[in-house]
């Protein structure tokens, strides 16, 4: 066999004093052969992208390598100058980010981003550069080429933006392409784009793939061979068919019993309770002009209809720019519908002005995707959490034994309440941001993509508390998901959004058991590894 295209052998890297462990990776070795695809699995924290910086000669400043080696081409990258490392990066090896938006610059048009590259480490002319990048913006099925070239991040789709990354990354066909969870945050259509065309490049190029990620369908659908991390360290090294079918670890087992099953549970009693939060014919049009002065109107949501009753999960489920999140805002009065009727209990609020809306807003509350953008982080936790009730009348007081009382429900300490957002984890913070919308006694729930970003384990926490939490508290809830296995668990009925309208709905087990609508047949014969029970045989996927 052909020497590994990269070879770790019992890489250390330290954290500074202070931390609670003493390494962020410890004693870590692997190798990754051309054509071969890596998985690294674990929990937040247990040192994969750590691992990935160190390769490519990113790491900040305050971690240091302890111990051990790395090798692309047997060449000792930890010897290497930060020259040579600049000149590796890009030709020889490529990564393509979690958040593109992080990773692309706000104000460079995308093809000179690429350009940019180019010009560093080829002596290619203009005219040479330009085709090449089209013929790669071409080559990651990027509509429009020509003006995907001039265009803004902004400007483009959550997809379009992570084909740019991916045709950074592997413009100069790198020998070694690294994936930090480059799906986590996409639907599950164009999460199956991304993979098929990462899979496809690699085939074409002949790179090693080393890829990590959370979801253990896409581990199901890519890797020849998973690692599985945590606290640092290397659990568990195995062929897939090992590691998903018979693992051998406890900890590997364990995350592979938090996988949400895209089998829905035995359905609940039907919902007798009130109707907390109804919308008829809810719709969303929005007007530009273009240079001519010409009036466009664009239909982002069109006669959509919902009610939620106390005690009943709503699930909303599609592709990124199917009208999910549009829909929820227009419900919640985020954003002016343009027409229809939204209720919340019994005050119709469709086109209530804000001064008289506002006394009744403390009946529908949000969950946000991000907790880190929905607390304050210059703020205690206990200040973010009375906010809101002493918005709302209550004397700080009440606002601070609710406060307190509600660190119980979310299963957090209450000292906690004089930490900073920054002292807690991704999982903590997002029990936090629930706390802090459960502080205004809310009738109504609505998570928006809530728990996409966490990995399995803490997202069955989540998912395991906002159960408790409505069974305890009789709350109506709309949760909004990409994801179909974490709708199966929660959801009494689920909704299907495609293009602005409502294409299918129904309980959750009948919806799953024979999906009607073509739409809904390809979300879920999108949805990598419906057909696999982690740690055992396999189950079938539902009806396409």
């Amino acid at each position: 066999m052909n020497p590994p295209v990269l070879r770790i052998d019992a890489l250390s890297v330290a954290l500074p004093a202070g931390a609670d462990r003493a390494h962020a990776v410890e004693g870590i070795s692997l190798a990754i052969h051309a054509g071969q695809t890596l998985c690294v699995v674990g929990e937040s924290g247990s040192g994969k992208s750590v691992m990935a910086t160190t390769v490519m000669g990113l790491l900040p400043r305050e971690l240091t390598v302890a111990a051990g080696g790395l090798w692309l081409k047997g060449e000792p990258l930890h010897e290497a100058s930060p020259e040579r490392l600049r000149a590796l990066r890009g030709q020889t090896m490529g990564m393509v980010f979690q958040e593109p938006m992080t990773a692309l610059n706000p104000v460079m048009a995308c093809g000179d981003q690429v350009d940019e590259l180019l010009r560093t480490h080829t002596d290619w002319g203009a005219m040479q550069r330009k085709a090449e990048i089209l013929r790669v913006f071409e080559r990651v099925k990027l509509p429009e080429p020509e003006r995907i070239f001039g265009s803004y991040p902004h400007q483009l789709s959550g997809g379009q933006r992570q084909r740019i990354v991916i045709a950074m990354a592997v413009i100069l066909k790198p020998a070694l392409l690294i994936c930090d969870e480059p799906t986590t945050a996409l639907d599950v259509t164009t999460q199956k784009e991304i993979l098929a065309l990462i899979e496809e490049l690699q085939r074409e190029q002949g790179a090693a793939v080393l890829f990590i990620t959370h979801d253990m369908g896409v581990v199901a659908e890519i890797a020849d061979e998973v690692l599985v991390m945590n606290q640092g360290r290397a659990v568990e090294l195995g062929t897939r068919e090992q590691v998903l079918q018979s693992p051998r670890e406890a900890y590997t087992q364990m995350l592979l019993a938090a996988v949400p099953s895209i089998q829905p549970p035995p359905p609940r009693p039907e919902p007798t309770g009130a109707v907390l939060l109804r919308g008829e014919a809810v719709s969303k049009t929005y007007s530009s002009r273009n240079w001519l002065g010409r009036e466009r109107a664009t239909h982002a949501l069109q006669e959509a209809a919902l009610t939620v009753r106390a005690g009943e999960t709503v699930g909303i489920v599609g592709e990124s720019g199917s009208g999910k999140s549009t829909f929820a805002r227009c419900l919640i009065r985020l954003i002016e519908p343009t027409a229809g009727r939204i209720h919340w209990g019994d005050a119709e609020v469709a086109e209530l002005p804000e001064r008289r809306l506002r006394p009744l807003r403390h009946r529908v509350q949000v969950v946000f995707q991000d907790p880190n953008r929905s607390l304050n982080p210059r703020l205690r936790i206990g200040e973010s959490l009375i906010e809101g009730a002493v918005n709302f009348g209550a004397t700080r007081a009440e606002a601070q034994a609710r406060a307190a009382s509600l660190m119980d429900k979310v299963r957090l300490p209450r000292e906690g309440l004089q930490r900073y957002p920054s002292q807690f984890s991704g999982g903590q913070r997002q029990r936090l941001a629930i706390a802090r919308a459960l502080a205004c006694q809310p009738h109504v729930l609505v998570a928006d993509e809530a728990v996409s970003a966490l990995d399995v384990s803490v997202q069955a926490q989540i998912l395991a508390l906002l159960r408790d939490i409505q069974a305890e508290l009789g709350l109506g809830m709309l949760f909004i998901t990409h994801d179909l296995r974490v709708a199966a668990q929660l959801c009494d009925r689920v909704i299907v959004m495609h293009q602005g309208r409502i294409v299918e709905q129904g309980p959750t087990a009948a919806l799953y058991a024979a999906p009607q609508h073509a739409y809904t047949q390809k979300l879920f014969a999108a949805a990598p590894g419906a057909g696999v029970a982690w740690g055992g045989a396999r189950v079938a996927a539902p009806a396409a």
